[in-house]
């Protein structure tokens, strides 16, 4: 896995500082929320500490709190490992696990040990990848249907998911 590719794609597709009012994040850059960088630094932001948020920082959050530390680093298929980081960007990193770990067909607790990585590494990576995809693709639909005002958003959900579909193994 390369990481530093990966993250730099996640760069690219985040983009710059956002605060669209309908966005239950609030305001992000990079994609980092205000939540997410008052964590990082144990300590409260502002919405111009988001605004200011280096790129380098950002990429140091991405590696440390959405490959390293929920162990998606260990998933040996490079385009699934890709996929799954960057569902944890977009749903959560527990979220993207039991994705993950339901496609794996182990117990889904959200949290990737020893028993998911070896279901996952001994398992067909393109079939897992086109599960999970397609477990990220009902997401994004049940998410519109119970909260209509997301549908802003419908468009560019589709764009991301796309990038991943052109690339299906």
């Amino acid at each position: 896995m390369n990481i530093k590719q990966l993250i730099d794609d996640i760069l690219r597709r985040e983009g710059g500082f956002v605060d669209h009012e309908d966005d239950r994040g609030g305001a992000t850059n990079h994609g980092i929320t205000q939540d997410t960088l008052a964590r990082w630094r144990g300590q409260p932001v502002s919405v111009d500490d988001v605004r200011n948020l280096s790129r380098d920082e950002a990429a140091e959050i991405y590696a440390a709190r959405y490959v390293l530390e929920p162990r998606f680093d260990g998933i040996e298929h490079d385009e699934l490992a890709a996929l799954v980081v960057d569902c944890g960007v977009n749903h959560g990193p527990a979220r993207a696990a039991r994705w993950l770990q339901k496609a794996a067909d182990v117990t889904a607790d959200g949290m990737v040990g020893p028993v998911t990585l070896a279901a996952v590494n001994s398992q067909d990576g393109e079939t897992l990848y086109r599960a999970v995809l397609a477990e990220r693709c009902r997401f994004y639909g049940r998410l519109i249907t119970r909260d209509p005002s997301q549908a802003v958003f419908a468009a560019g959900w589709a764009n991301r998911v796309a990038e991943f579909i052109e690339e299906t193994p």
